[in-house]
């Protein structure tokens, strides 16, 4: 067993848990925001995991290359999507306004 076996061996299972406990909090989670965030941290951490944990099994760069391009779509795709997501839900009146601890769209400038 070499290095990268154990590596790997430790981060495929490290992402799974990861994503399964985003999936969980998606279904166990009371309200939009709540879900929206187990939707994007664990799920986005769970990913880079899995592919940090493929990445010494590729067996090159150039076939470890398209994980990192992969890794880096997320990083830039989920944190905009949460945000979008959560000001198009805001604006529609979706959240119960009263569960926000600070509303800072809601001040005057």
């Amino acid at each position: 067993m070499t290095a990268g076996d154990v590596v790997t061996a430790v981060l495929l299972p490290a992402g799974a848990a990861f994503c399964a406990a985003g999936a969980l909090g998606v279904l166990r989670f009371p309200d939009l925001l709540t879900r929206l965030h187990a939707a994007t941290k664990p799920q986005t951490i769970g990913l880079l995991l899995v592919l940090a944990g493929a990445a010494p099994q590729a067996g090159s760069v150039a076939a470890a290359v398209p994980l990192l391009l992969v890794a880096v779509f997320q990083l830039l795709t989920a944190p905009v999507a949460a945000q979008t997501i959560g000001a198009a839900a805001y604006r529609a009146g979706a959240l119960d306004r009263t569960a926000l601890t600070i509303d800072d769209t809601d001040r005057e400038p």
